[in-house]
């Protein structure tokens, strides 16, 4: 499978782990680093979509500033979410990963496995 994609953060382990799932079922994904990428707005809206999710979702809380930022408050507006993400990418939890059959947060890594 060569058209697998994963937003991956090399210094989380659960996005090493799934990378490393990933590998041992032979499958070499395009590998996006997102935090130097960064994102775009219709990235974002496309991966929610192929996700069935909305932006609170894949908000990554633990680390970030999304608490003061007010982004966790239930009334935050997918909106002003995905705009803070392009802001600062670290706000996406992680790891994303795209496959033909969907995409997923892969919280915990195993959820990949449903994917392939």
């Amino acid at each position: 499978m060569s058209d697998v994609v994963i937003y991956h953060n090399p210094a989380c382990g659960t996005s090493r782990n799934t990378l490393a799932l990933l590998r041992e079922k032979g499958i070499e994904p395009t590998v996006v680093e997102y935090l130097k990428a960064g994102w775009t707005r219709d990235q974002l809206q496309a991966l929610l979509q192929k996700m069935d999710a909305s932006a609170h979702e894949i908000l990554r809380v633990k680390g970030t500033k999304a608490d003061e930022l007010g982004l966790t408050d239930p009334a935050a507006s997918d909106d002003a979410l995905i705009a803070a993400m392009i802001l600062d990418p670290v706000l996406v939890n992680r790891p994303i990963v795209v496959t033909p059959k969907g995409a997923a947060l892969c919280r915990p890594a195993e959820l990949v496995l449903g994917l392939i």
